[in-house]
């Protein structure tokens, strides 16, 4: 199972190239502070490109309250 107190958050990664968020990895942001950038395939452009994290928050880091 997975820990519930994990410092890793999920980050969306957006193509400089085209401008679409194909790939999502997870990152420490106490020990890695400045934003992702890592060299991925883009499947749009049909060339390698540069992938940076979004600032965006995906809404997948955060519990949300039960109904009730």
């Amino acid at each position: 199972m997975a820990k519930k107190n994990t410092k890793r958050k999920l980050v969306g990664l957006v193509s400089e190239l085209t401008g679409h968020r194909t790939y999502y990895t997870t990152k420490n942001t106490q020990n890695t502070t400045e934003k992702i950038s890592l060299k991925k395939y883009d499947p749009i452009a049909r060339k390698h490109a540069l992938y940076t994290e979004t600032k965006k928050n995906l809404g997948r880091n955060e519990v949300k309250a039960r109904k009730n």
